[in-house]
């Protein structure tokens, strides 16, 4: 059973400062801001939610087809996926363009000064979901706006049902946009204060949101989650990390949970709790495509976690 995941790729180069961006800007002097951070800590990542899900996703030993615009650059990340397993035929390389790049800069209190360049997730809309590929489910996860807006609708004239999961890109849409998503959609994710967004731009509180899709997943980070079923709550307690290292790419590895538990059609507590599980591997390692576990591992741990088999 496979799924695409249409979204971004990008390199992440994360840089740690040993100290506090308080200590070195004045509120006061920040209309002549002109500050220098001495990172002796660098590291770069492969990342992009399409990368982060599907990654997570093969770990699951399922089929990833991640649909992304990729730069000049894109080569060690190519050479990655590959070692990987992970499918890359939907993936189209856009040669003037560098890969989308997250540099992220982060003091001692875990506070983020992030520059992006999108580069080639520009052009997201220059790909197409497929008609006739064999896909059983897809997501429609932050990417270039029109990228997104197109393939909602191609997903839909194709007949896959898929997830709508506007992430970051949540403030690119405007009311109508949003509205048309969530027609189109079988089911939608947001973390808790995209919801909120969501609810302030249309209007709609995920529960009302749960009379046009199947189901809507509102992730609260170290609260769990709660899943919308017609207007009804059912909430997913947290699986326990073994320790808490970096929760960047947790809601991807999240998803990729989500996307497991329906192609294996469970119920939703059991959905639920397998991506909370996947939240909460990740979190135990730096970046968002260095965790592995073996399915008996997993399976393992998820009887630990909530105490019965799926």
């Amino acid at each position: 059973m496979t799924a695409l995941i249409t979204g971004s790729m990008a390199y992440d180069t994360i840089m740690v400062f040993p100290d506090y961006f308080k200590n070195h800007i004045l509120p006061d002097q920040v209309h002549i801001l002109n500050v220098s951070f001495l990172v002796p800590e660098l590291r770069r990542e492969f990342g992009g939610c399409a990368g982060n899900i599907a990654y997570n996703l093969k770990l699951l030993e399922k089929q990833p087809l991640p649909m992304a615009t990729v730069g000049r650059d894109f080569a060690s990340y190519r050479e990655w996926l590959s070692q990987c397993g992970i499918d890359q035929r939907y993936l189209k390389t856009v040669e003037d363009s560098y890969t989308a790049q997250a540099y992220i800069t982060t003091d001692l209190a875990d506070n983020q000064i992030t520059a992006f360049h999108p580069g080639a997730m520009s052009f997201a809309h220059l790909n197409q979901v497929p008609h006739g590929g064999g896909i059983d489910i897809g997501i429609v996860a932050p990417d270039g706006r029109d990228g997104m807006i197109q393939h909602a609708e191609q997903f839909h004239q194709a007949g896959i049902p898929f997830i709508f999961d506007p992430g970051q890109g949540t403030p690119m849409f405007e009311k109508e946009e949003l509205i048309r998503f969530i027609e189109l959609a079988s089911w939608a994710i947001f973390n808790d204060y995209e919801a909120k967004l969501v609810q302030e731009k249309t209007g709609l509180t995920p529960e009302l949101i749960s009379d046009d899709v199947d189901a809507v997943v509102v992730t609260k980070g170290s609260e769990g989650s709660v899943i919308y079923i017609d207007r009804k709550p059912v909430p997913v307690p947290v699986a326990k990390p073994q320790k808490v290292v970096d929760p960047t790419g947790c809601g991807d590895a999240y998803r990729a949970g989500v996307i497991f538990g329906l192609l294996e059609d469970y119920d939703w507590e059991t959905i639920g709790a397998i991506a909370s599980l996947m939240g909460a591997i990740k979190v135990e390692s730096a970046g968002t495509q260095n965790h592995s576990f073996l399915m008996e591992e997993f399976r393992q741990r998820f009887f630990a976690n909530y105490g019965y088999h799926f």
